[in-house]
């Protein structure tokens, strides 16, 4: 698929890495819708795109309602080909900690809240994008994974997440090609988001010292790969990994 002309759309795109990778297919001649639940992070987002091909959605991926008004507002103005469904959010804790004879355990709270905008916000967007694109005559789907869907401690609710959304990935894969729509999905490690660069310099050293090329990925690297499953119209059901070499 050549991605001039093309019409995208961006969850989480208000900031970080769905922010470059919104730009970045903006600049390689796509129109993009943006979608975020931070009104900030699109008012500034917006401030800076003055002139741009590029559409503002306030949504909660969480929320079904919210999510079919952004899909009708986005129906409305024409197809859609290309969802990226980046939104997604950390609340890492230990499953156990027993200390001093204090027992803690990950909180259901903490763990809803990772697997509603990690796994079902991506269900939904997919869902309603998927109609969209049948009825268009196709469009490429690509998931944000992640290298912590093998397990990662500290974070059962994100691993869980992460697994799900590559056996989501696959299945989708198998089901939508009859209707021309492609689905892959990209498994980064760790990376140098605003998050990630915002870590206390000594806790990044040792972050950086797992990974075999000894340097965090760039956002821009992960935005390549996005436009690389994008004109690569054999890419289908699979998860690339854009980590370095890092296993954990």
């Amino acid at each position: 698929m050549d991605i001039n002309n093309k019409h995208c759309l961006v969850t989480g795109a208000g900031r970080g890495m769905g922010r470059q990778i919104a730009l970045d297919l903006v600049r390689n001649g796509a129109s993009v819708h943006v979608c975020d639940i931070s009104e900030d992070a699109l008012k500034s987002m917006r401030d800076d795109c003055r002139g741009l091909p590029v559409t503002f959605h306030a949504c909660n991926v969480t929320d079904e309602s919210s999510v079919k008004a952004m899909f009708a507002e986005i129906a409305a103005v024409g197809a859609l080909d290309v969802l990226v469904n980046n939104a997604g959010i950390t609340r890492d804790g230990l499953f156990l900690k027993v200390n001093d004879h204090e027992i803690r355990t990950m909180s259901l709270e903490n763990f809803k809240a990772v697997i509603d905008v990690n796994l079902v916000g991506v269900f939904l967007c997919a869902r309603e994008a998927a109609v969209v694109m049948a009825g268009n005559g196709g469009g490429v789907i690509i998931n944000i994974s992640s290298v912590s869907r093998a397990g990662n401690f500290g974070q059962t609710n994100y691993s869980a997440a992460k697994a799900g959304v590559d056996a989501m990935t696959v299945t989708w894969s198998k089901e939508l090609a009859r209707y021309g729509i492609r689905c892959a999905a990209i498994a980064p490690g760790y990376v140098r988001t605003e998050m990630v660069a915002a870590i206390k310099h000594e806790v990044l050293e040792k972050i950086t010292a797992q990974v075999p090329l000894r340097r965090l990925g760039e956002m821009a690297e992960i935005s390549q790969t996005i436009r690389f499953i994008i004109e690569n119209d054999f890419i289908n059901g699979k998860i690339l990994e854009i980590d370095g070499g890092l296993r954990i």
